[in-house]
């Protein structure tokens, strides 16, 4: 099997080891928030095509990412900004901060730090009193962004030749993107996503009886525990 084909069973639109895992989250999802339809939900670091593909239809959502152009998408509207900074980026563009539900699709581990996903954290917290907010697990077998295992454990030096040369991740053959794209990826753990938020469920979503993924999940008034 090459590694286009390896890829698509992996990560694949359809039918691939990642299609399920996220048809299973969309399923969770709607169990924890079964009035979805009706809310606001603030997005977090996603794209209007992201909820144009998803099979939950929100009333309204607000995407907050850096990249341009700002576009929208039926009840989708796009803001460029820094989600680190929402309030502001909200409070620039004049719209209504009042949102049912903030949503973070595997941002946290990648604005940068542990002083800047306390800033993230803390716009999550005040901008609505529910949350779902994603990230994969450090501790997983498989990085999920170079589809290399335990790329998370090695060194700088081995992750930026991984991320150069390694096939399924999208090689960077130039040295300087490499190093930007691994250096600005930090893997999360159980423990550091409670820190983040700990009046959340911290959910842990499993492949083969291993935690891939945790979602940190807030509903009105659920309580403080671990999943």
């Amino acid at each position: 099997m090459d590694s286009s084909s390896l890829r698509r069973l992996l990560v694949g639109p359809t039918g691939s080891l990642g299609a399920q895992a996220r048809q299973r989250r969309w399923q969770v999802f709607r169990e924890m928030f079964p009035d979805v339809e009706s809310m606001r939900v603030l997005d977090l670091g996603g794209t209007p095509d992201f909820w144009l593909r998803a099979p939950i239809k929100p009333a309204a959502v607000t995407v907050i990412n850096l990249d341009k152009p700002e576009f929208g998408v039926g009840q989708v509207t796009h803001l460029t900004g820094d989600a680190c900074n929402a309030s502001e980026v909200l409070s620039q563009s004049a719209m209504s901060a009042d949102f049912d539900l903030v949503f973070s699709n595997s941002l946290i581990e990648h604005v940068g730090g542990h002083a800047r996903r306390c800033e993230l954290a803390a716009e999550i917290h005040k901008l609505a009193p529910r949350r779902w907010i994603q990230t994969p697990y450090r501790y997983f077998v498989l990085e999920p962004h170079w589809l290399f295992p335990g790329m998370q454990f090695l060194p700088a030096a081995a992750r930026i030749q991984v991320a150069r040369h390694w096939s399924l991740g999208g090689r960077s053959a130039n040295v300087r993107d490499a190093a930007v794209r691994v250096l600005e990826t930090e893997l999360l753990s159980a423990t550091e996503m409670s820190f983040y938020f700990p009046d959340s469920t911290i959910w842990r979503e499993r492949v083969l009886g291993t935690t891939k993924s945790l979602v940190a999940i807030k509903r009105d008034s659920n309580p403080s525990t671990s999943a």
